[in-house]
């Protein structure tokens, strides 16, 4: 959960330059006109959105006494949680060229509030730089190398690492809402549409 994004960054680089060395001793790779079946573009805003909406929910449903809770004393808190996965939008982007907003302060972001309604506003407005970034790239762009993070890695791959660390710091939170006996809303909800269908029976 502390792994600096960097680090992640080469992780992703490695693996990156395994997956195209496999590709080109694929005889037919460079023959292959199938059209792709994932849409790396979409399928990303939608998992991102997703995440920021159940972030969102779940801070929305935190007692007030429970912000500031955390596991042991050298894990983050919810409210850490909560700014580290809005703060990890501004620093992953960054590297693909995005400015963030002059208030974002890198090495301070994950602490600089503890009260509910700035933590929302900070995921809402994290996710909204997050939306227009992503959606000004275009398909070639995720393919576009960044040869300062490695001789293979792409601007895909960043997006790719910031899906996947924004699904981890969700888990994180579900992990920290179970500790303290909170069902997570979008549990609730499920189980509230499950019970209905039942009594429908």
């Amino acid at each position: 959960m502390k792994t600096p994004v960097l680090s992640l960054i080469c992780i992703a680089c490695v693996l990156n330059a395994g997956t195209v060395a496999m590709h080109a001793q694929t005889p037919d790779s460079a023959t292959d006109t199938t059209a792709p079946s994932y849409d790396m573009k979409a399928q990303a805003l939608l998992d991102l959105q997703a995440v920021n909406k159940k972030c969102v929910d779940l801070a929305q449903a935190l007692p007030a006494d429970k912000i500031t809770w955390r596991p042991s004393p050298d894990t983050r808190s919810f409210a850490e949680v909560f700014l580290h996965v809005a703060g990890e939008r501004y620093g992953f982007l960054s590297l693909l060229g995005a400015t963030p907003p002059p208030e974002f302060k890198a090495g301070q972001f994950d602490k600089s509030t503890v009260e509910r309604d700035h933590i929302i506003a900070a995921l809402n407005q994290s996710w909204d730089f997050t939306s227009k970034t992503i959606n000004g790239m275009s398909n070639a762009d995720f393919a576009k190398l960044l040869p300062k993070l490695g001789p293979q890695a792409n601007e895909g791959d960043v997006v790719y690492l910031l899906v996947a660390d924004a699904h981890e710091h969700l888990g994180q939170l579900v992990a920290y809402a179970r500790q303290n006996d909170i069902v997570p809303p979008w549990t609730l909800e499920q189980q509230k549409k499950k019970a209905a269908a039942t009594a429908g029976k």
